[in-house]
């Protein structure tokens, strides 16, 4: 009993221990995020990315995509591969500023690399902004796919250099 009493003293007095913290979820981020569900699931399939030498070069490509933290954000993990080898290793988390009101996209990579960019939804599809002169699109085409672009901004005029077809497993 001793043991007990002893216990729950030192849990009441840890500060900001669990009993401290509030669980109830945050709605607004919540009601954002779960808008970008069309994107959750397993997905594989192909694509390409064009090259400094001026080829497209194809790879094959997988994306884990699920709810977190009572869906207030989006775990995404992309693996790709080339000939046999790794090409693309990441992580990211998808979530929502309700100061700004908009999505942030915070993603790391195998070689160390990473940052937190803008994205935002338009027209049911979910874009995000490595830089002001880049995007990439994500969107479910008429088959149910992940459809995914990326664009590079160059005077006035936008070029396609990446694409990626996904299938939910």
């Amino acid at each position: 009993m001793k043991k007990l009493v002893f216990l729950l003293i030192s849990w009441a007095m840890i500060p900001g221990g669990l009993a401290a913290q509030n669980f109830e979820s945050d709605l607004e981020s919540k009601s954002e995020i779960l808008k970008l569900e069309f994107i959750t699931g397993n997905w594989e399939g192909k694509g390409w990315m064009m090259g400094q030498d001026g080829q497209k070069h194809h790879f094959d490509q997988t994306e884990n995509i699920t709810f977190k933290l009572d869906s207030t954000a989006i775990l995404i993990e992309g693996y790709g591969e080339a000939n046999g080898r790794s090409i693309h290793d990441a992580l990211a988390v998808i979530s929502f500023d309700k100061e700004s009101k908009d999505f942030t996209f915070t993603s790391w990579f195998a070689n160390g690399r990473g940052g937190q960019f803008k994205a935002a939804i338009i027209d049911d599809k979910f874009y995000w902004y490595p830089n002001e002169n880049m995007q990439y699109v994500i969107s479910i085409n008429e088959k149910g796919q992940w459809h995914e672009t990326g664009e590079i901004k160059q005077g006035d005029n936008w070029f396609q250099f990446f694409e990626m077809t996904l299938n939910r497993k």
